[in-house]
């Protein structure tokens, strides 16, 4: 996801994105954490689009990105390690939680059959 999200900040800042590779995942998270703060500050500061629509941006590296999240939801489940269910619309979502150290669910399911 971050080269879709890096390719969405070339449309803010210009030029070609390609993720660097890192040696530790570690490093790759935090790497993705600062793609993410970078591209919602280009966001928050109204930045001018260069070559794209708002609606294009949105169906187009949004939309990829948002499937990709759900395909790793997906695959934790899998693996016996799945995200808690919690409903989004009372979510502390927002700018100032975009790094590695999420809040805990402020209206988690009361129901989850796939606890591990």
């Amino acid at each position: 996801m971050d080269g879709v999200l890096g390719y969405a900040r070339t449309f803010f800042i210009g030029g070609a994105y390609s993720p660097p590779e890192f040696p530790e995942f570690a490093a790759a998270v935090v790497h993705f954490h600062k793609t993410i703060e970078d591209l919602a500050r280009d966001i928050e500061q109204d930045a001018e689009f260069r070559d794209i629509t708002a609606e294009a941006l949105l169906q187009g590296p949004f939309s990829d990105a948002m499937t990709h999240a759900g395909q790793l939801a997906m695959l934790r489940r899998l693996a016996g390690s799945p995200v808690p269910p919690e409903n989004f619309v009372f979510a502390a979502i927002g700018p100032a939680n975009l790094g590695p150290g999420q809040p805990l669910p402020v209206s988690p399911d009361k129901v989850w059959p796939e606890r591990p």
